[in-house]
């Protein structure tokens, strides 16, 4: 796991949801299958170039099978990200691609969307959601180009019940961590699971 402090898992707790952040209970899904070797980088504050510099070495250091990259965040809601923005892609695909290469499977995601960002500063135009939209946009489209598994959680129902969201208004809590892990292993799922079986040949005509 590579990024910030949804890497991380920044999150309140909320009775009856799971403690564990998002990437954390993805892992110990996995775990229930089989035995894995687990690393977290993810530290909160850092913006996509930060992270790359600062993580993407340990990363492949570890060689792992599957990556989970979650980052830009903290870049676009930053003034002047709609400048950067071609930047900040620049470093997710660096990122994404030197794990690809590594063998790893590659996974990323496109944040919960909220209606409101109070925590933000009134001044600050475009607003939080249209900046997040951006961003989450974004990154599906990087998605889809560099090939990885992605949760595009942007326009998920749960992103505009502000009952999902931390105390700082920014996080998601436990029950947002919660759906992001579901629609995490939904999607390994979806890749993992066997097509629908061939449709037999029809008969070869016989030879006159």
């Amino acid at each position: 796991m590579l990024g910030d402090s949804i890497a991380e898992g920044v999150a309140d707790m909320v009775p009856g949801y799971s403690t564990l952040p998002f990437a954390d209970r993805v892992a110990a899904e996995l775990a229930r299958v089989h035995p894995i070797a687990y690393l977290n980088l993810g530290r909160r504050g850092l913006r996509a170039h930060e992270v790359r510099a600062g993580q993407l070495a340990a990363a492949l250091d570890f060689a792992p099978d599957l990556a989970l990259v979650a980052c830009g965040a903290n870049d676009a809601l930053r003034p002047g990200y709609e400048a950067r923005a071609d930047v900040v892609d620049a470093e997710l695909a660096g990122l994404i691609r030197a794990l690809q290469d590594c063998g790893a499977l590659v996974m990323t995601v496109s944040i919960f969307v909220r209606p409101a960002y109070p925590s933000l500063p009134s001044w600050l135009r475009p607003t939080g959601t249209e900046r997040m939209a951006t961003l989450g946009a974004r990154t599906t489209a990087l998605a889809a180009n560099l090939g990885t598994v992605h949760i595009d959680l942007a326009r998920h129902p749960i992103a505009n019940s502000m009952d999902s969201t931390s105390a700082d208004g920014l996080h998601g809590n436990a029950r947002a961590q919660s759906v992001a892990a579901a629609e995490a292993v939904r999607a390994l799922g979806r890749m993992l699971a066997p097509g629908p079986a061939p449709a037999p040949e029809p008969p070869h005509p016989k030879d006159p």
